[in-house]
């Protein structure tokens, strides 16, 4: 008789970045328990809603791709597609995910009795975004799990969110208070995402919903470590945080490591010839777009501070633009390109940002504060200047510059504009202050905390291995 294998199923949101986050978790998990099997349950767009072109944008036949590489490097990671549905409307991105997850979960507990009969389902662990699918982990009687893929701190504010959603009728926005949590710094109601200003909007009463999951779940796997979070950490270690919290296991930091396109534009044979921390990159993730006036305040901005760059540059759609997108001799101010040439490179839309962080030329990141690219530069001992444009990402801010001090701030005006003086400040200040230098000896030593963090015996190894012990005991 064969003895049926411990398995844990992870399912995974829509999009690229999701999918790759639940396998670079995947990945962790077997690295040190590989024992165990893990299938990762996906979900495809339905084929009549509108699909990005870009670059990064992960098509069918480049997610086949994807999984054929994993699968044959990971045998022990199996990977299973929801089967793919028509939905009535054309939807937002993220409100896709939520419909798609709420409307195919018969198809999730057709898969899961089946993985439950061929193994030893311990557990399953949801994608935060997946949250709906709790109605049917939990009437399977599955110990349901969810992966957060930002920062504790950021945890602890959501968490906190469903409190005042529960204890107060005032709209946030209107509130202009500082909100003060175990282990973060004070945030101020102005910082917090759009969707948690408006209690009355869908997307808010979504993210309450997501917290009480949360709060109700057998724990929540973050990616942040000690070195990195130690403070909020421990104040949720030591149950000092308001209400009810679920045990919380931070096994970071666990990066995504994107498939890799050949083509670089030329950034890393460039920066091969850059002096040693001399070049400030400059980019602002899949989505951060910014207008023709922003886009040339940067680049007006970056002469100014006569510093080495590589600027990855995403614009926006703008009213009467033809099919074709800009030319950067478009969208940049008359003769840039050709006077920066000797100081820097400027490509469109996309280059390999964990090989650029690691290259010995970089000594700045300006970045949006997504918080896979804030580790990212951890692990790289790359300073930061912080220009947080969505989402979770002015908390991030909050937490890089305050808590974490291994970053500034960028300062906007009223419309939220971010002028050529105050970039060409923040960046020089980061490269060449006394005060650029103690961010950059912090992150350095940041750096090496993160490592030690995920070797044996590290603070991430040990809440792993408890986390893998909680779940043998299911």
């Amino acid at each position: 008789m064969t003895l049926k294998k411990d398995s844990i199923v992870l399912y995974s949101a829509l999009g690229r970045g999701h999918l790759v986050s639940m396998v670079e978790l995947g990945k962790f998990i077997l690295s040190h328990h590989p024992s165990l099997s893990i299938t990762i349950l996906f979900l495809t767009p339905p084929p009549n809603q509108d699909t990005p072109t870009s670059p990064t944008a992960f098509t069918c036949a480049a997610t086949a791709k994807y999984i054929a590489a994993v699968t044959a490097a990971t045998p022990s990671i199996t990977f299973h597609r929801i089967p793919q549905i028509s939905l009535p409307t054309v939807l937002h991105p993220q409100a896709l995910n939520f419909e798609l997850c709420r409307a195919t979960s018969h198809h999730l507990r057709r898969i899961l009795n089946s993985i439950s009969h061929s193994s030893n389902l311990k557990a399953v662990v949801l994608d935060f975004m997946n949250h709906t699918a709790t109605r049917v982990t939990n009437a399977l009687q599955i110990p349901t799990y969810f992966y957060y893929t930002s920062g504790a701190s950021t945890l602890a504010i959501l968490l906190n969110q469903v409190i005042i959603h529960e204890s107060t009728t005032t709209s946030i926005k209107d509130l202009n208070m500082h909100i003060t949590i175990p282990g973060v710094p004070k945030i101020h109601t102005d910082d917090l995402p759009d969707h948690a200003k408006h209690p009355e909007s869908e997307i808010c009463k979504v993210f309450v919903d997501i917290g009480k999951c949360m709060r109700d779940s057998y724990g929540v796997i973050v990616n942040s470590c000690d070195a990195i979070e130690g403070r909020v950490i421990e104040a949720f270690n030591e149950g000092l945080m308001e209400g009810t919290t679920p045990p919380v296991f931070c096994i970071g930091p666990v990066i995504s490591s994107a498939p890799c396109r050949g083509d670089d534009d030329g950034c890393l044979s460039w920066l091969d010839s850059q002096p040693s921390q001399s070049v400030v990159f400059l980019s602002f993730g899949s989505m951060g777009r910014f207008s023709r006036t922003q886009l040339r305040e940067i680049a007006i901005g970056l002469e100014k501070s006569e510093q080495r760059f590589l600027w990855v540059v995403r614009s926006e759609f703008e009213e009467g633009d033809s099919g074709e997108p800009p030319s950067l001799e478009e969208l940049l101010p008359e003769g840039f390109l050709e006077r920066t040439k000797e100081k820097g490179i400027v490509v469109r839309d996309w280059a390999p940002q964990a090989a650029i962080l690691s290259h010995d030329s970089v000594g700045g990141f300006v970045t949006h504060c997504g918080w896979n690219s804030v580790l990212e530069a951890v692990c790289e001992g790359v300073p930061m200047v912080a220009w947080p444009l969505y989402a979770e990402q002015k908390l991030n801010k909050v937490i890089l510059v305050e808590e974490m001090k291994v970053g500034l701030a960028v300062k906007g005006n009223k419309d939220g504009l971010v002028s050529s003086t105050e970039l060409g400040n923040r960046v020089k200040e980061l490269m060449f202050s006394d005060k650029g230098k103690e961010i950059r000896q912090r992150i350095f030593k940041m750096k090496i905390g993160a490592s030690e963090a995920v070797a044996e015996g590290g603070s991430s190894i040990i809440a792993l291995n408890r986390l893998v012990e909680v779940w043998k005991e299911h």
